[in-house]
This record gives C-alpha cells, structure tokens and sequence, in this order.
C-alpha cells in the first residue's frame, strides 16, 4: 500500500513529489512525508493526515529543492505517528536521527526486511540510535555505516544484508544532485525527464509521475538505480553472499501515456498477470508491522471478544468463500475453535441455528459485497453481535459494519479474477487463527517465533513460485484445447483446489471442477478419459499417501495427469503423469504457495484461447446487488 515517489532535477521538485504522493494515495496510507536536500542539509516534514495537510506544512516551513525523495505509509512496525513515518534519517553514531543538521541519510522504503531485528541489534552494538519502530530506519542506518563517499556503492554494500523484499530510495547530504534506489520483491520504477531538462524521476509506480515524464523504464529483480542530473546507471547483482558484484546492465525505456492503463501495466499483458506478480509485495505489505501475534492485531478490544467466543463462522461469497474454507482447517486444528463456512448469499436464506457466542468474520476483497453485507446484518440480527471482517479497504461498508478488521494491502485489484485479493485474504485469517490460538493457549513463544519466521519468509517463497511460470506455460497450451478439467485436492489443498477451477472457469471458459480427491471413486471418476486434464495440488503432507493412491485410480481410467508437487513427495513424470515441482514445503501455510501456479495456469490457458482476461463475460469486479 505504500508509495514512492524521488527526484533529481534544476527545478524545484517539492511540487512534482507531493503531485506524486497523490496519484498513489487510491493505495491507502496513514501517514506521509517528503525530505529534501537544502542548503547544504537535510529537512524533511512528516505527517499522520493526508498528503493535502502535509503540502500545507511543506509551503509553511519554505521547504524548496532541486533533490528529494517522498513516500506515503500504511503503518508498519509500529503505531501510525510522526516517528514512524517516511523518511527516515541516519546521523550517525551516538546521534538521534532527528536533528536535520545532524542528518546525512534519507530513505524511504516499501516492503519488509525479514531481519531486521538481527540488524538493528547488531547497529545498536555499535552505537546507532534509532528514532522509530520501523524496519526502514534499519536500512538508513545500515547504509551509514558502510557509507564512505559513494553512495551508490554503500548501496551494493548494504543490499546483500537485507533479507526480505524492497523498494528503496535514498540520498545523501554529502552528495547534492544524487538519489539511489534498489528493488527486490517490490516494484520501483525510474521515469527519465526530457531531453535537456537533465531531470530524473524515481516511483513505485508510474502512475505517480502522469504528466512529468512519459518515459519509464521498469526496473528488474535485484536492480539498483543512480540518478544524477542528466545521467542514470542501472546495475544489477551477480553471484550470492560475500561474492555478489553489481554490474553495469541496460534497461528498455517504454513510452507510457500519461493517465492510461499502460502506466499500470508496465510490461504485463493484463492486470490479471500483474497482479499475480504483485503477489509477494502485497503480501509484505499485508503482513508489515506484525512483529508479535496478538489480539489487538484486529482492534481495541480484540482480546476481549476473543474471549468472550467459543465458535467462528464465516461468510463470504466466489473465492472469499474459499479462502474461508481454507482457514477452516486452519482455526480448527491450529486453534482448536469450531468453524463453520458459509455461502453468503444462501446463510440468509435459510433457518440455522444462531449462538451469541459465535465469531462472525466476513470477506471481501471490496467492503462492498451486497451478499455478504446482507448475510452480516442477518447474523447481527439473530443476536451474534460480535463481528471482524478481513477486507482490503479501510473505508468500506464491512469494515464500517463489523467491530473488528484486519486490512489487507493488496492495493488495487482491478483484474475481474481475484488473485493477490485471495492470498492475503488467507495471511489474514491465519493471524486470526494464531491470535485465536494464543488466547486459548494453544501458541507458546517458540510456537509464535517460528510461525512469525514463516509468515516473514512467504514474500521470498512466492518469488521462487512465480519463477515457475514457463513451465505452466507449456501446459497452458494442452490446456487452451480442452473443455473441461478436474482439480483434486486433499485435505487444506481441497479449497485450493476448488480456487483453481473458479480461476480456469471464470476466464479461460473452460468447465472445470474440484473434487476432494478421495471424493473420485464416488462418482466424478466416470467423466476421466484421456481426454480429461486432471490437475492436483499434492503437498508432502500427512495426506500424502492417499492422495497418491488417487492418482492411480485416474491413471488407471487413462486420465491425463497434471501435478503441482512437493519437491519430495516422489511423484515421478512420466506418460501421462506430468510434474511442476514446487520449490519447497511450507506446512500449513502451504495454500498461499500452491494457489499461484493454478492461478498462472488459468491466467496462460486464457491467453491462448484469446478470452478477454481482464473482463471475462457476464462478470463484474464487486458484487453491488445480490
């Protein structure tokens, strides 16, 4: 959710960065900034209120420069408060990074660095100060201490101790003219000013810079960017560890029309592609400033709800209701807590059973799901009065409706088929499910240690799931042939499964089901032939064995079997048995790795039938009228 925006130039850029910060607040923000290079020093202004209040500030304090960075903030490893907020400042050691005289780096920064606390350990030791709660200001610090006259190089040094995903931009009072930006797992691009202007311009996104520069090169996995008065430099890393070297590499400059889609798009084909992309930032943004499980992460008064409830159910329609489905395991086994899921549009329709002691969690990617709404205020209605919603927009009508949230920060999503919606759907309900299980003490420290490490680590793990796609490419075009498909899931991986064949429905047009796959001998394995694709999500888990006995009963009818499986699970290609290893076993959360690569098999399929992926027939976005 959070933006950048930097600059170089002759002119003053202090107007271009605030223009910037508000073509990028549709991402949601709590607070807000802007640091300059003035003077000879560093200044910056910080706001809790929106980027109109901070522009006021900026235009009474007389902040004016040719060299600046901004950035907009939903609040991460720490409150929502000025401290908090970007830019952060490094001025050495022993000194507050308050002081802008004191000052020597400015940063901003997007993402989430998995390490931090190892970090600022480490810099505390050797006499930094730190200001904020933020991981940010862990870089600023970090990038100080190996500052010795380059800035740029003092980049390349830092880098390689972040672990985690990034955007980053920085300056240096020592160096006039200069910002640097790096990114890993986050967008970031560079827009280049016109011929002679000498200017150049750094965004999280390109919609930020409609109407300063048309001309925006996407940068790449792992690239750090100079920019200086008329000049860029792009390098990118070669080698690991203590070996990695950055070299110089060229970059394609794209003309982007200022206000249309192509400044969304960048070098995607369809939202849809790019939002699958967007998957590991959306999830580092969502799972931002959660460095304990607790209660109070869903609002004042959590803890007390969670008390005061014995059961959960959940409402929530398409694929909400799968990802609901999928926690149903989770707050089950993890959390000990009977949970019951519900179809939204059916729940208040039908005579059920109402308990005040019931947690009712609605889902939706909008706020604004009239089925869900409708079946939340039946619920309401029947006496189950305590309510949170997983929803990714703070200020919608579930979230105004329900005493308790907890926000995604998928951004916008504007593709038809919900994809980065879904897997930050299912990271917030599994911090429902820990929080549940801490207040029932079911999750000791080393238990909540090792679920933060994994939770911290699925932005990296999901890079290495999208680097799959040119082998879900090659099915893709077996798939684009076919009319119909089934999808088997076992256990977990069942709502998976079922999240897979909404995908392929809903823009390849292709029919397609889910099936648990024990469900096959029941009566789904009369439609297998050799002409049915059967696609299985088969994850090294408990299951395991079972599933693979399934899989022989599709063999044995001459179904076409497509697997996404574990990289030891010992399922073997061969005729009519085809294998994406997936890159390793995440356990539990499991789900959120395996649903990208079905997602990526519809998205291709699709692309190779020529559907309308973005807008497939008879859809719609958000669901307004029941």
């Amino acid at each position: 959710m959070c933006g950048i925006v930097g600059a170089v130039s002759n002119r003053n850029i202090v107007p271009i960065l605030l223009e910037g910060l508000k073509r990028l607040e549709y991402r949601g923000y709590d607070s807000c900034g802007v640091a300059v290079h003035q003077g000879g020093e560093l200044r910056r202004a910080r706001s809790t209120s929106r980027v109109a209040e901070l522009e006021q500030a900026v235009a009474a304090d007389g902040i004016a420069a040719m060299t600046g960075i901004a950035h907009t903030r939903w609040a991460t490893h720490g409150v929502p408060a000025v401290h908090n907020a970007h830019p952060h400042f490094s001025s050495g050691l022993g000194v507050p990074a308050s002081g802008a005289n004191a000052s020597r780096i400015a940063l901003v920064h997007n993402g989430i660095i998995e390490n931090h606390d190892e970090l600022r350990a480490e810099l505390q030791q050797r006499g930094y100060v730190f200001a904020s709660q933020t991981d940010t200001e862990v870089i600023a610090h970090l990038i100080h201490s190996v500052y010795d006259g380059d800035l740029l190089e003092a980049l390349h040094r830092a880098l390689p101790r972040l672990r985690g995903a990034y955007a980053i931009a920085v300056f240096c009072r020592d160096e006039p003219h200069r910002v640097v930006g790096a990114r890993q797992g986050s967008p970031l691009v560079l827009g280049v000013g016109a011929p002679g202007a000498g200017e150049n311009f750094l965004a999280s996104d390109a919609m930020a810079l409609a109407g300063v520069t048309d001309q925006i090169v996407y940068l790449e996995e792992g690239d750090v960017v100079d920019m200086q008065l008329g000049k860029t430099w792009i390098t990118a890393p070669e080698g690991e560890g203590e070996r990695r070297r950055y070299q110089p590499v060229q970059r394609a400059v794209r003309t982007v029309q200022a206000h249309s889609g192509a400044a969304e798009l960048g070098p995607y084909r369809h939202y849809m592609q790019k939002e699958i992309f967007e998957q590991p930032r959306a999830l580092a943004d969502t799972l931002e400033g959660v460095e304990a499980i607790s209660p109070e992460l869903f609002g004042d008064g959590a803890w007390r709800v969670f008390k005061a409830i014995d059961r959960v159910l959940i409402l929530a329609c398409g694929t909400s209701y799968y990802s609901g489905s999928t926690a149903r395991y989770w707050l089950e086994s993890i959390a000990g807590i009977p949970t019951q899921v519900e179809i939204a549009s059916e729940y208040r329709y039908r005579d059920s059973v109402p308990d005040p002691r019931t947690l009712v969690v609605t889902i939706s990617q909008s706020g604004e799901t009239a089925d869900t709404l409708a079946a939340l205020k039946h619920a309401r209605s029947l006496g189950m009065t305590h309510t949170l919603t997983i929803c990714n927009v703070a200020t919608s009508a579930m979230v105004r409706e329900c005493e308790l949230a907890y926000i995604t920060r998928a951004g916008v999503e504007i593709g038809v088929a919900s994809t980065k919606a879904f897997t930050t759907q299912l990271a917030g309900l599994y911090l429902l499910t820990l929080a549940l299980a801490q207040v029932r003490g079911r999750l000791d420290d080393v238990q909540e240690a090792a679920q933060l490490k994994a939770l911290r680590h699925l932005p990296v793990a999901l890079q290495a799931v999208l680097a799959l796609e040119p082998q879900v490419i090659a099915w893709s075009e077996d798939f684009a042939r076919k009319e119909n498909a089934l999808f088997l899931g076992r256990g977990l991986h069942y709502p998976i499964a079922l999240e897979g064949a909404l995908k392929l429905k809903e823009i390849s047009y292709i029919h397609a089901e889910a099936y648990p796959a024990g469900e096959l001998k029941h009566g789904p394995l009369a439609l297998v032939t050799d002409q049915m694709p059967v696609v299985t999500v088969a994850p090294n888990d408990a299951l395991l064995e079972k599933l693979k006995s399934n899989l022989q009963e599709v063999r044995a009818r001459g179904g076409q079997l497509y697997v996404f499986a574990d990289d030891d699970t010992r399922i073997e290609n061969e005729p009519g048995v085809h294998v994406i290893r997936m890159p390793e076993h995440y356990g539990a959360l499991s789900p959120i790795l395996h649903v990208v690569p079905l997602q990526l098999l519809a998205y291709h399929t699709a692309c190779a039938r020529g559907t309308d992926v973005d807008k497939p027939r008879n859809l719609a976005k958000s669901v307004t009228v029941e």
